[in-house]
């Protein structure tokens, strides 16, 4: 792992709630499956580990953010499916526009507009 990559890893870290939550906007999933949708997102380029997920999992079901249950059997084993609760819509809402407002400061103060890789700043 580079450095660069370390540092992203970083701040992607510290947004860990709020991009499971924007998985379950999509509809309920369990948990494997939300770790396959945060990988296939990323094109294969991130993966949040396995156990950060599902802490995350049980700290946003204590806060109220999601909702559990578990599914019948018919495919398989048992699984643990994740739904959003109104709590979470509304978190995972002022998350992003707090990111949103947060991005535009830092991409301000470090003139991204001459240094983005590829064009991908806006």
């Amino acid at each position: 792992m580079t450095k660069d990559s370390a540092f992203a890893a970083d701040l992607i870290r510290g947004h860990t709630d709020t991009i499971v939550l924007g998985v379950l906007r999509g509809g309920d999933r369990y948990g494997f499956e939300i770790y396959k949708a945060i990988r296939e997102a990323t094109g294969g380029e991130h993966e949040i580990k396995e156990a950060t997920l599902y802490a995350t999992y049980r700290r946003l079901e204590r806060d109220g953010l999601v909702e559990s249950y578990w599914g019948d059997e018919t495919q398989g084993g048992r699984r643990k499916y994740y739904r959003i609760t109104d709590a979470g819509r509304a978190v995972y809402t002022s998350n992003v526009a707090a990111w949103v407002a947060t991005r535009h400061v830092i991409d301000a103060l470090l003139d991204v507009s001459d240094t983005s890789p590829k064009g991908t700043h806006r």
